[in-house]
């Protein structure tokens, strides 16, 4: 008697735990992958509000970081900052229609690729990337929004991934020679943050970061807004003034 319990009771725990496993398999299969949510309520204020923005920054935790620590520079010139962390070109093409072309804004800043080289979403070639980017770019044209694109910012380490094997400040020198060679071809302009910031490693100097990867609020407002700025004022037909201020140490 004591065995049959015994038996039962195995019986029922291994029915729990195949209905927990299947449990986890279908909220994994049910994942937001693209991370819609993120901006679903933002982008409903804004089309709410009637305002065309004049510029939405598509890209990846750099420029996440970037509207999260130097919120004043997108809410003072109309921008939206539509960043997400970890994500590749992949994630950025599928919600580029929710994230960009639904908010209809003058222009989109695109920066991009970083995290493709870090393998975040897998093995992916150059030409992929550079794929991706472009089917973003001609998205765009089709929807009548100007396209400004922008170099991929150097690193030479990745802490989140220390097992990729590749020379990520090589790779990334190779892309962003690929991404600037179509921009040119298309006559969009290119804004190549990566010459501004590299140092004698082909790392992103010191003075602007703490993990190798991602700017500090100092990189935003020094290097980053006074160089895009006039960009997209010449792109939008803009005559944006403002940039963040430079906090005195």
């Amino acid at each position: 008697m004591k065995r049959f319990l015994a038996c039962c009771i195995v019986a029922v725990a291994a029915l729990f735990l195949c209905d927990y496993a299947s449990a986890q398999t279908k909220k994994k299969e049910y994942k937001d992958w693209a991370k819609f949510y993120r901006y679903e309520k933002a982008n409903a204020e804004v089309l709410a509000s009637g305002v065309r923005p004049d510029a939405v920054f598509m890209g990846n935790s750099i420029t996440q970081g970037w509207a999260r620590k130097n919120p004043d520079f997108f809410k003072n010139n109309n921008f939206l900052g539509r960043g997400i962390s970890g994500q590749t070109t992949s994630h950025m093409l599928v919600r580029f229609r929710r994230d960009v072309i639904e908010l209809n804004p003058r222009c989109v800043v695109i920066m991009a690729g970083i995290n493709d080289i870090a393998l975040n979403n897998g093995k992916i070639t150059h030409e992929n990337i550079l794929g991706n980017i472009i089917s973003m770019c001609e998205l765009a044209k089709l929807h009548k929004i100007k396209v400004i694109l922008c170099s991929v910012t150097p690193a030479v380490s990745f802490r989140w991934r220390p097992d990729v094997g590749c020379n990520p400040a090589e790779e990334i020198i190779r892309l962003n020679k690929m991404i600037k060679e179509y921009a040119e071809s298309k006559k969009i302009p290119y804004v190549d943050y990566h010459s501004l910031l590299v140092d004698e490693r082909k790392g992103m100097n010191r003075k602007y970061h703490k993990d190798e990867v991602h700017p500090n609020s100092l990189c935003y407002a020094e290097v980053l807004e006074p160089t895009i700025l006039p960009v997209i004022n010449k792109v939008a037909r803009t005559k944006h003034t403002y940039i963040t201020p430079i906090e005195k140490k």
